[in-house]
């Protein structure tokens, strides 16, 4: 049916996945997680302004370049084995997080995101096997992005989370907590105890949703 003036820049999220090139789960993931604002008809139906779509094409833009050229680390030689996405706003520490993970001569895929907001979409595009966050990040923090992904249907179910935060227990239960299934490490954390978590999640094939 042809659009009117009147909603011509409206767009429905099966229109907005078009427009994205993703699949609408995607797009569906972003609403629900704030990265794309949406609101609801009468009838129930999700609306999406034209505008919204522009603009996050633009910043998915800027963030899938970043993520070609600088947010990339795959181990140096052999099969790349598994997907771990670390996201973490200290630059250093996210530098720090990807040499040592790639010492442990896993095989792993490494990429980054400085913020909740970047790691939706990188997990939009492609789902890792592991997720290590932080909790306290400027923009979209962890305890958002966690819930967005833990509440989709279809994405951030058996993808395993992992956090390294400084916040004690009480702080983490005043921001609402944090679901059953997740490992919690304080900061600075201990990569021996890490290196050996993450060695045994990849040695039994926790996961297994990745996507090409």
């Amino acid at each position: 049916m042809r659009k009117s003036a009147a909603n011509a820049d409206v767009l429905s999220t099966r229109e907005a996945a078009e427009r994205l090139g993703v699949a609408l789960r995607t797009v569906q993931l972003w609403v629900e997680g704030g990265v794309l604002p949406a609101w609801k008809t009468a009838g129930g139906h999700r609306r999406i302004s034209r505008t919204a779509v522009e603009q996050l094409i633009a910043e998915r833009a800027q963030a899938l370049h970043g993520h070609s050229s600088s947010a990339a680390h795959a181990a140096p030689g052999g099969a790349r084995n598994g997907h771990v996405l670390v996201v973490e706003d200290d630059p250093q520490l996210l530098e720090l997080y990807a040499l040592m993970i790639n010492g442990w001569d896993l095989g792993l895929e490494v990429t980054t995101a400085a913020d909740g907001f970047q790691a939706l979409l990188r997990i939009g595009d492609r789902c890792p096997d592991l997720l290590l966050t932080d909790l306290r990040m400027p923009g979209m923090d962890g305890f958002r992005m966690i819930r967005a992904l833990r509440e989709h249907r279809s994405a951030g179910k058996a993808m395993r989370i992992v956090v390294v935060s400084a916040l004690d227990d009480a702080e983490v239960a005043a921001h609402g907590g944090l679901p059953p299934d997740v490992t919690m490490f304080g900061k600075p954390v201990d990569f021996n105890e890490l290196e050996a978590l993450v060695r045994g999640h990849f040695r039994s094939d926790a996961c297994s949703g990745v996507s090409a």
